[in-house]
């Protein structure tokens, strides 16, 4: 009798395990990666063209310019996007003044857009700056 229950238990336990792992494999995407191929770095404020190793199945390690060379060098694959070379393509690059912690200084050159979020109980105001 217990040991039926346990194995019901078991079955229902598998069940929704393997219903998860549906819903998670539906938003999921294969990203895999080649020794030598160029991707983009998803994070602030650096965004250029990074050469890496692989080192498990979802963990890249990047070979990071000098200026970057306080930050680890391993990345989740969740992180990178493939880049796709292009002849017309043109990075333009501008130079970063960086603090001793990291942080850097932003310009704004322009406000585009600006609204009120209205909250419960406060107004939040947003503004898209360029």
């Amino acid at each position: 009798m217990t040991m039926d229950k346990v194995n019901l238990i078991k079955q229902r336990l598998k069940a929704a395990q393997d219903r998860m792992k549906s819903y998670a494999d539906a938003h999921r995407k294969e990203m895999e990666y080649a020794i030598g191929d160029k991707v983009f770095l998803k994070t602030s404020p650096w965004k250029g063209v990074m050469r890496f190793e692989r080192i498990g199945p979802l963990a890249y390690r990047l070979a990071l310019p000098p200026e970057l060379s306080q930050i680890y060098d391993v990345f989740h694959v969740s992180m990178l996007r493939r880049y796709r070379s292009d002849p017309s393509h043109i990075i333009q690059t501008s130079e970063v003044q960086l603090s001793d912690d990291l942080s850097y200084e932003e310009m704004p050159i322009a406000i585009l857009d600006s609204k009120e979020k209205v909250l419960r109980n406060k107004t939040i105001q947003l503004v898209k700056v360029l």
